[in-house]
């Protein structure tokens, strides 16, 4: 993006003081201009859906009363998809990140950061690209990570054993499963086993877990 252009620029955080910050600390860069601000998630999506063409860029907190950041960051991509969003957060853990992405966030820093990662990640983000704080970067790797494997064991599932796991989420017992599907209840008890074997779980709690994490059931 030309550096001559400004970048219009709505904050949403429930702390005054957070914000008044980050006021502060654009205040001397011209081609950040904040035009206005909210307490919370609600306020901040009506006054852009009053007229979305205003802004370019929403800087939100993640965690705010009656809409969250993330829940924010998702209505804009569906309806105002032209408007970027930088998540400010507290919170490096891999829940929070991972509803940051799945949101479709264009970047996510924490709020201990400095001007200088918040200038950066406004530079990258303006110019088209994402921004992930450092401290992120390894969360993002793990979760990526962490579904290959389970994409892998899933992949390792026969169709006989997947529909064995959808009815043990449904809470068949052994017998159950052995009439629905027209086998024995020994077998069922086999198709247990190797469903353990191949997921890594340990027990049928275990396996109820995996199921939900990957939609099965």
């Amino acid at each position: 993006m030309d550096n001559t252009e400004k970048i219009n620029i709505i904050v949403a955080d429930d702390h005054q003081m957070m914000i008044d910050g980050i006021k502060n600390m654009l205040a001397h860069t011209p081609q950040y201009n904040i035009i206005a601000e909210a307490n919370n998630g609600q306020a901040a999506y009506e006054m852009i859906a009053e007229r979305p063409d205003a802004f370019q860029l929403l800087l939100t907190d993640i965690s705010m009363p009656l809409l969250s950041g993330t829940q924010l960051c998702r209505m804009l991509k569906d309806q105002f998809p032209s408007i970027q969003v930088l998540i400010l957060s507290m919170y490096n853990n891999a829940v929070a990140v991972k509803e940051a992405i799945l949101a479709e966030a264009d970047g996510y820093i924490l709020k201990n950061a400095g001007k200088n990662e918040l200038l950066k990640a406004l530079h990258r983000i303006t110019d088209g690209g994402t921004y992930f704080a450092e401290d992120i970067v390894p969360i993002i790797y793990n979760q990526y990570h962490h579904q290959k494997v389970q994409d892998a064991q899933l992949k390792e599932l026969t169709e006989r054993e997947k529909e064995v796991l959808g009815l043990i989420v449904k809470e068949y017992t052994s017998d159950e499963i052995a009439q629905k599907l027209f086998i024995s209840k020994k077998t069922v008890d086999n198709h247990r086993q190797h469903l353990l074997g191949k997921t890594g779980c340990k027990s049928t709690v275990g396996l109820v877990k995996f199921a939900v994490k990957l939609g099965i059931g």
